[in-house]
């Protein structure tokens, strides 16, 4: 029997430290920037109540991405900060509009919650072309909880939550940062930070744009990766009041143009082409039918052209009524509009969602930490399409939940913690189109989750948890991201929601040099949507009869070779039932494998990374079973992806304390599938697509850049 070198891995480090791991972005809590702020502004409100234990639940199993680690990753959004992490996968499922969905503990992108400073942030439809606008500038650093349950104001986080945290003022200064490179690749930020009146007030302020031009690897006409233009603009205050009361106030406003199909033309061309001839229909896209050979058909025919701006704010306050009781009181606002071109369809939505929370934290004894409280959400989604039939269905939607939960910590010993949270929801779901009357969702749920620590000894320690959740599985474009061009829109058969059970434990280890994790997670979901299309040929968004399961086990090492040099790996297996395969429309990774090196000396920083994808049959996912090449269907397309190496890397010299100077490169070796495997362009039935991906769709991108702090 062949073994892979994922499996091979894990088995080999778990037999080796005997299953134990503490992977080393998280093998040190007591060093995360908030332990670090209480050092610094002793007298912060939160940051006395940080310290406490008053405020912070380590109890979990969370990842900790830093901001360190994300300046070596030269990362310029979310999906590149969190690319390589454990239990993590970006997976890119559009060559034309390069949508990326976050997917952790391998499950799908939309089971993924995405919070900011621990607050829901992000519509439905914002996580679609959203996270690839998120700013990585201004980020302290980035928490991954994966599992059910992983959030107290998060149950449809069935998957998990990424928290990202937004950078505090500590000192006055301003950082700036300027790159450029290969395939026009641009990215510049700045980030301000101010400490005013005795540091009761401190004020981040952080601006980046980012681009990368449009990527044609076999020079047919088509790209393979999109045109992708971001620009970001964030405010964030602290404000202490007295020794009992503090503000956050966080406000945000993103923009993000995405283009991508045919080379050498613009959206402005695109479109006035369309509207001269909207029923114009070319007898072949590419010469001879063949998505390998040269385009030929109008532009507009492949055109996927995405401009989205998301608007965010936020404010919460944090009260101290004692040293034993404190209350936080949040409300934030989120709106997500968009405007696009789907080769000739016309899509247009606004996604609002308003949500508020009130909690409270209230120390029992010294055994017994409660946490009480309430929220609510609404979110709804008005679309509008250029189509003109009479039997088209919209997908808007109305979705409101209200909910109530408490939380016991309890600790038992000095080596024994123990969490136990439920959550009582009501949720209303309403397809708002006048051809939807009624609820489609109207359900009370009822979601557990428990979480234990248990310190073996100074080195070894075990997590472990199980929770469930729950999700409405609402947005159209969680399972088909743009390819909406029938005329009859969207039918949905939803009437229940998505329900999960979530069982995870980790063993983990740490010493003076090496820091270990090993992990293992297992996620049934019962009643989980599926794309499939109705007898008329549209689009159709409903849900399996059967439970989807899925089991993911994976292994970090970090060890310290060095005082200088730091060499980490992880090794991931996901082993998907049927069912969820199915559920795929592109095919997600099943093994992967990450080598990481850091060394730092004498004001130089190298970092590199290699990351390993096992090889996959395509058929077994919800991917076309024989996908062509060609129209008439005589030049057949692979069903089995190949296994493949990347290989990223960046170099830094500090000039001086305050002047560095860095190069590097993505994709070293310049593999990409379309000149290494095959196209994602593919025929099927006749019609042209585009998700036949497995491999990287962008090739070797080179840059150099500057970062200088005032």
């Amino acid at each position: 029997m062949k073994v892979s070198p994922v499996a091979y891995a894990v088995a080999l480090s778990v037999l080796v430290v005997n299953g134990v791991a503490m992977a080393a972005d998280t093998s040190v809590p007591s060093a995360s920037a908030e332990d670090n702020v209480e050092k610094v502004t002793v007298n912060g409100l939160r940051e006395r109540l940080y310290q406490a234990g008053m405020l912070k639940d380590v109890v979990q199993k969370t990842e900790l991405i830093s901001e360190v680690a994300i300046e070596q990753r030269q990362a310029a959004s979310l999906t590149d900060a969190i690319a390589i992490s454990p239990g993590v996968r970006v997976n890119n499922e559009c060559s034309m509009c390069g949508v990326k969905r976050v997917m952790l503990n391998g499950l799908r992108g939309e089971h993924t919650t995405v919070l900011v400073d621990g607050l829901p942030a992000y519509t439905m439809m914002a996580g679609f072309y959203g996270l690839d606008a998120a700013s990585a500038a201004g980020i302290e650093n980035i928490e991954i909880a994966r599992g059910a349950g992983a959030s107290l104001i998060a149950p449809e986080a069935i998957g998990g939550t990424i928290n990202l945290v937004t950078k505090k003022a500590r000192t006055n200064g301003v950082t700036i940062d300027l790159s450029g490179g290969e395939n026009g690749y641009k990215k510049g930020s700045v980030v301000g930070t101010g400490v005013f009146n005795q540091g009761a007030t401190r004020v981040t302020l952080t601006g980046q744009y980012d681009n990368r031009d449009q990527y044609d690897g076999d020079n047919n006409g088509v790209s393979e990766s999109p045109d992708l233009e971001n620009q970001s603009l964030t405010l964030f205050v602290s404000q202490d009041i007295g020794n009992r009361d503090n503000l956050h106030f966080r406000l945000n406003t993103t923009q993000s143009e995405i283009f991508g199909g045919p080379m050498g033309t613009n959206i402005s061309e695109v479109k006035a082409d369309y509207l001269a001839d909207p029923d114009y229909e070319s007898e072949s896209l590419f010469v001879d039918d063949d998505v390998r050979n040269q385009y030929i058909g109008k532009g507009w025919e492949t055109t996927e052209w995405i401009k989205s701006e998301r608007k965010e704010a936020y404010l919460t306050w944090l009260h101290e009524f004692t040293g034993d009781l404190n209350m936080s009181l949040s409300v934030s606002h989120n709106q997500h509009t968009q405007d696009s071109f789907y080769e000739g369809f016309i899509y247009k939505a606004d996604d609002d969602m308003d949500y508020l929370d009130a909690r409270f934290n209230y120390a029992a004894n010294a055994s017994h930490m409660l946490t009480f409280g309430a929220d609510a959400r609404f979110e709804s989604l008005k679309s509008h399409t250029n189509s003109t039939s009479d039997a088209y269905v919209s997908d808007s939607f109305d979705y409101d939940t209200q909910g109530v939960y408490v939380q016991d910590s309890w600790f038992v010993s000095d080596d024994f913690e123990l969490s136990m949270a439920l959550r009582l929801d009501s949720i209303v779901a309403d397809f708002t189109d006048p051809s939807k009357p009624g609820n489609e969702i109207d359900e009370t749920m009822l979601s557990p989750r428990l979480d234990m620590k248990y310190s073996h000894n100074e080195q070894w320690t075990s997590r472990f948890s199980v929770g469930k959740g729950y999700r409405a599985p609402l947005s159209f474009f969680e399972s088909d991201h743009g390819l909406l061009d029938s005329d009859a829109g969207f039918q949905i058969d939803i009437t229940e929601l998505e329900k999960s059970l979530s069982v995870n434990y980790s063993l983990s280890y740490i010493s003076e040099q090496l820091t270990a994790t090993a992990s293992l997670a297992r996620t049934e979901v019962d009643n989980l949507a599926n794309l499939s299309e109705s007898d008329d040929g549209v689009p159709l968004l409903s849900q399996m009869s059967d439970t989807a399961s899925v089991l993911v086990a994976d292994v970090a090492l970090g060890y310290q070779l060095t005082e200088a040099l730091n060499l980490s790996v992880t090794a991931e297996n996901i082993d998907y039932d049927r069912n969820f395969k199915q559920g795929y429309g592109v095919a997600p990774i099943e093994q992967r494998m990450t080598l990481v090196a850091d060394w730092e000396a004498k004001g130089w920083d190298l970092y590199a990374s290699a990351t390993w994808i096992g090889s996959r049959d395509l058929t077994s996912f919800g991917t076309p079973d024989a996908p062509t090449f060609d129209a008439a269907g005589l030049y057949a397309k692979n069903t089995d992806a190949p296994a493949y190496w990347t290989v990223n890397m960046k170099v830094s010299k500090a000039i001086t304390d305050d002047l560095n100077l860095y190069a590097g490169v993505n994709n070293l070796f310049d593999l990409t599938q379309v000149n290494d495997m095959q196209t994602p362009l593919f025929y099927e039935d006749g019609g042209f697509d585009v998700a036949h991906i497995y491999g990287p769709l962008r090739g070797r991108e080179a840059y150099i850049g500057i970062k200088y702090a005032l």
